[in-house]
């Protein structure tokens, strides 16, 4: 067999650049060099002699993973590229080696291969008698079927250009649940005015919500055929992009002849045309006059176009329209697809699309099991979307499927709770594939659409499995919290230094501001003051072994210096939870009071103690007299003659900031043993060895609901042991707290003092400061 030499040289050289480039995936340390080789590369300017391939590869490969060290892992969803993606990577080189052949030989390949993909899929997906149109935006294609239809309908147009619009203003209806902006970009591309588009709602009475009205749709056509318009094209949904419901395509399909209309069809449940059983609403699908396929998410082929079929005789129109192209290298687009669907065969597409059908219906059996899941399923026996919300059991459902809550707000909690829903799910069973949608009754969901991530993801029925397991383990925190938001609101009312704040938005308990009583400072210093307690409480708080989060609150949300509280088990004390928040709260504003006012109170204390000082040495000089100031004589007179002063000594108390008498220290006797202070009462009970803080004695939950008390963190905090906070109490001037002051005086010698009336005790002078603690001054009687 001859084989081209080219060809098996960029075989070669796609499988080692592939494996370079996953290894590179795949290592787990970063590289020095690595960084380096990026950091200097990327600025600098091109080298003269240029640089090898391995080099560009490495580059490249720096380039797609040198911050993956910064990225959460469980957040990263990488596409597992196959063999069949390798295919569709090879179809992009061999484009270009294809290009440059002559164009006699580039003429027949590129028909063969336009030709062959163009029948496979139309025979795949049932669409015959059609033609292909290869993209890369999944716009493009309707947007060139618009400029088709308009061709087709303006006979002129082609010549007159778009003054032959002003005649009948063309109209384009689309559904209420099509893409967002799709409309605004067909107009903006068209150059019709946005009057040109007509959105038509969903059903409100009968039948699913997210389907299109026909019956109105068919009184806004008779209104523009009316008033003197066009109506041009009906773009409706197989698989609607937030639920993925079909519209009644075959009643669309009759009321598209009836006006003249063209009908263009897309949606996920467009792949299920695939299958040997396809539901009868999506089979309509096969009768319309165009329809978008997204192949590459479906099959988990990376890099290949989206393709548009239709239908329509005449290929000048079609020429005029851009759905085809007289350039051969624009027909090469196909070349990835044609690879990769014959990589894959017949069978292998078919198979990975009843693969991703088969894991939505495993997720909805295990669904209907579980309490306080609601799901939105149009069919239940062949939806290959599965869409579902957690609810709780005491509310109300209304017939529409919105809910209608006990308290008010609780329509923004449950959306807050079931985004927070989706971003655990998300991080503990990543290959699920699991997204947040929002729709218009329902609220926000939690969406599971396997044939848009199961191939590129690698889901399987294991996945689905873990996925119910992690569901069921998250449901009881949900209700928990959900109950307990009210008795927490409660528990904060009843403390006056706290603020309960109301963030519905909050996947949590709640949030919390502790308010400092200081009335005297104006709003600036105010809410410097309250920005700097709730700082110190929030370190304080996560200090504290429990398994609550305390937090910030949303990057982006309106309130700030608030405490948030993560999600909430079934075992969580509220009270003791408040009252450990206030209590922690009041110490810091009180110890920040002291530290505040300290440097005033220890300066005037000193000025205060200067001046008594220099009052106590004039008084002791005067009572002393001149002679005894003198160092030899002084000590003569003194062992004669032993003075008693009666100058008394000084204690200045930090915490009052003032001066007192020594008098009552030395009377008791305590110097050193202080006053003793009275126990602090903490703020809950005592706890049992091994028992975490805010947990109710004797209560059914556990620690496993542990690793669930996240407000979608991936990464777990690190917990820190701290001792239970206790209510602090007002200062005292207790010996330890207190700096003892004394006038100077002469030197005197050292022999132990007397009295004259013979009793036993300690002068409160100078000499008796010095002497130990607690012994008794010998006592020598003198006589004058």
């Amino acid at each position: 067999m001859m084989v081209d030499p080219t060809l098996a040289e960029m075989g070669k050289n796609l499988n080692e650049a592939m494996k370079i480039l996953e290894d590179g995936r795949k290592a787990s340390e970063p590289d020095a060099d690595r960084r380096q080789f990026s950091r200097s590369s990327i600025p600098g300017p091109l080298q003269g002699d240029g640089q090898d391939v391995a080099s560009i590869l490495q580059l490249v490969q720096n380039l797609m993973h040198d911050d993956e060290e910064e990225d959460r892992p469980s957040h990263r969803r990488m596409q597992n590229v196959g063999e069949q993606g390798h295919m569709a990577l090879l179809g992009h080189s061999l484009a270009a080696y294809i290009s440059v052949l002559d164009r006699e030989r580039l003429r027949k390949l590129i028909t063969r291969i336009a030709s062959d993909t163009t029948l496979w899929l139309c025979r795949l997906f049932r669409y015959e008698s059609g033609s292909a149109y290869y993209h890369e935006d999944d716009r493009e294609g309707l947007l060139k079927v618009c400029r088709l239809v308009i061709n087709t309908r303006y006979e002129d147009y082609s010549t007159e250009g778009y003054t032959v619009l002003n005649s009948r203003q063309p109209v384009i209806y689309q559904s209420a649940t099509c893409r967002p902006g799709l409309g605004q970009h067909l107009c903006s591309q068209l150059g019709l005015p946005l009057s040109s588009l007509c959105t038509v709602p969903c059903n409100t009475m009968f039948g699913s919500q997210h389907q299109m009205d026909i019956a109105l749709l068919d009184k806004l056509i008779r209104e523009d055929v009316e008033t003197g318009k066009l109506p041009l094209l009906l773009i409706a949904n197989a698989g609607t992009p937030g639920a993925g419901h079909t519209d009644k395509l075959g009643r669309l399909k009759e009321l598209c002849e009836q006006y003249g209309m063209w009908l263009h069809i897309e949606g996920v449940n467009l792949a299920t045309l695939a299958l040997w059983e396809v539901s009868s609403p999506v089979t309509a699908a096969t009768r319309s006059d165009s329809m978008t396929l997204t192949l590459g998410p479906w099959l988990g082929l990376p890099a290949v176009p989206a393709v548009t079929l239709y239908r329509h005789e005449d290929p000048a129109l079609s020429l005029a329209a851009g759905l085809t192209s007289s350039q051969p290298v624009e027909k090469l687009r196909a070349l990835p697809l044609w690879l990769s669907l014959q990589y894959l065969g017949h069978d292998g597409i078919v198979e990975k699309i009843r693969h991703a059908v088969e894991l939505s219906q495993r997720l909805l059996e295990k669904l209907k099991t579980l309490a306080s899941i609601k799901t939105s399923v149009e069919d239940e026996l062949n939806s290959p979307v599965v869409v579902f919300r957690f609810s709780q059991e005491t509310s109300a459902e209304s017939s529409g499927g919105s809910v209608e809550g006990y308290f008010a707000g609780e329509r923004e909690v449950l959306d807050s709770l079931n985004r927070w829903l989706c971003e655990r799910l998300a991080q503990l069973v990543p290959a699920s594939g699991v997204d947040i949608v929002e729709l218009e009754d329902e609220g926000t969901c939690v969406r599971f659409t396997p044939l848009m991530t199961a191939a590129a993801l690698g889901t399987q029925r294991c996945d689905v499995d873990l996925l119910v397991e992690r569901l069921t383990e998250l449901i009881p925190v949900l209700n928990c919290t959900l109950r307990l938001r009210l008795d927490f609101r409660e528990e904060v009312y009843r403390h006056s230094a706290l603020s309960y704040i109301e963030d519905l938005n909050w996947p949590g308990l709640g949030a919390v501001r502790y308010e400092p009583r200081i009335e005297e400072l104006n709003d600036s210093k105010r809410q410097l003051e309250v920005e700097k307690i709730n700082s110190e409480l929030l370190v304080k708080l996560g200090e504290l072994d429990a398994d609550l989060i305390f937090s910030t609150g949303l990057e982006f949300g309106p309130e700030k210096d608030c405490i948030f509280i993560g999600m909430a088990t079934e075992d969580l004390d509220v009270a003791e939870l408040v009252d450990t928040i206030a209590a922690l709260g009041r110490d810091i504003e009180e110890n920040g009071r002291l530290l505040e006012n300290m440097t005033e109170v220890v300066r005037k204390g000193i000025q205060e103690a200067e001046l008594q000082l220099q009052k106590d040495n004039q008084d002791k000089l005067m009572e002393e007299g001149v002679l005894r100031q003198i160092p030899l004589v002084g000590s003569v007179l003194n062992w004669f003659s032993p003075f008693q002063s009666t100058v008394k000594g000084r204690t200045f108390n930090l915490a009052a900031g003032s001066l007192d008498s020594t008098e009552p220290t030395y009377s008791m006797k305590s110097q050193t043993g202080g006053l003793a202070s009275p126990e602090t009462p903490t703020s809950s009970a005592k706890r049992l060895p091994g028992q975490r803080l805010f947990r109710r004695e004797g209560a059914g939950g556990s620690d496993s609901h542990s690793e669930t008390s996240s407000v979608g963190q991936a990464e777990e905090l690190s917990m820190e042991r701290f001792p239970q906070p206790t209510t602090p109490t007002p200062p005292s001037p207790v010996p330890d707290e207190a700096v003892s002051v004394v006038p100077e005086s002469p030197e005197t010698p050292q022999r132990p003092p007397t009295q004259e009336n013979g009793e036993v005790g300690t002068q409160e002078g100078v000499e008796e400061e010095r002497e130990p603690v607690g012994q008794e001054a010998p006592v020598e009687e003198t006589g004058r």
